[in-house]
């Protein structure tokens, strides 16, 4: 079994280097003119993408190549009022750069959509807010020419609108009627308070979607299933997909608060959970969601030299 790890969009090794530099829609607001206001979203714009070419550089000299795009790329893209422009045109030499540059090295990327992207509200509004959000996300992908499905973004299901069955089917229905260019770059995630694993699970295979397991999410909740007889048919919704499944692993901030996440990772329970995945004898890539980021991920690297049963092969990835 070989696993790789992967961090989520900014890196701390490296000086002046945010993909998400951003306004406020307030502060945005407080601009005068709408060509000061243009100048501002396109200036944040160009220096996130110039610095997400710089995190990819950096990931690429360490052996990264699993790796989650920010999602505030183009600041306020799909604020409903905020000053429209064709940023894919005009940033067409940074999103090509990123896009070649990712291909060229074949790095495995991906985009996480924020919480208020429901597809399964009740609310016209919200579901149109969403599939706004959802465009503009597949824009990116499409504007650096990652134009194969197998670039994906991570949804959860969304909200219990307090009858959880309806809103499952809510989820399904709203899903099934998604444009092509869309639907099939989305693949779903276990939340920590409303929708288990296995609850994930079921609606993966009814819609044939590849789930991505939260580790950390599956402890928060569940109703006592056990990873070991969950994985090989989350790890089955992945069958036919160009890359390898994948799984989000976090560790608690604290016992108190169980939800967050710690800005590193709890050796003992990741070296657990290879464990239980090892039984499934299946190359999978993992993605780390601490606060440490690409830093949290050099020193669990170190960590995991010298375990019995790991060979580590490089900076990010491992056999077991």
């Amino acid at each position: 079994m070989i696993f790789r790890l992967g961090y989520v969009a900014m890196t701390l090794g490296l000086k002046d280097c945010s993909p998400s530099g951003t306004v406020t829609f307030t502060n945005y607001n407080k601009i005068q003119t709408e060509e000061g206001k243009l100048h501002r979203l396109k200036k944040l714009s160009k220096a996130n993408l110039e610095n997400t070419l710089r995190i990819l550089y950096y990931n690429k000299a360490m052996n990264i190549h699993v790796y989650r795009l920010t999602s505030k790329l183009i600041p306020l893209a799909s604020h409903p009022e905020a000053v429209k422009w064709d940023y894919v045109n005009e940033l067409h030499d940074e999103f090509k750069a990123v896009g070649d540059y990712i291909m060229e090295n074949n790095f495995r990327v991906s985009a996480h959509p924020d919480h208020y992207t429901l597809i399964n509200s009740p609310s016209e509004k919200v579901l149109e807010d969403s599939i706004r959000d959802l465009d503009y996300h597949v824009n990116i992908f499409e504007a650096m020419g990652l134009l194969d499905y197998k670039y994906k973004l991570v949804l959860h299901v969304g909200g219990l609108y307090k009858d959880k069955k309806s809103s499952v089917e809510r989820f399904k229905e709203n899903f099934v009627k998604l444009p092509d260019r869309i639907r099939k770059r989305i693949i779903l995630e276990n939340d920590d308070k409303s929708y288990t694993a296995r609850d994930v699970l079921g609606i993966c295979m009814d819609l044939n979607i590849p789930m991505v397991l939260d580790v950390h999410h599956h402890a928060c909740v569940n109703q006592g299933e056990h990873l070991d007889k969950l994985l090989p048919d989350i790890f089955n919704t992945w069958n036919g997909e160009t890359f390898n499944p994948k799984i989000h692993f976090s560790s608690p901030k604290s016992e108190k608060d169980f939800r967050n996440h710690a800005d590193d990772i709890n050796l003992t329970d990741f070296v657990q959970f290879l464990k239980t995945a090892k039984k499934v004898k299946r190359d999978f890539d993992i993605m780390l969601e601490a606060k440490a980021k690409d830093q949290a991920l050099l020193k669990l690297s170190a960590s995991l030299t010298g375990i019995e049963g790991l060979t580590r092969l490089n900076e990010s990835y491992f056999e077991m």
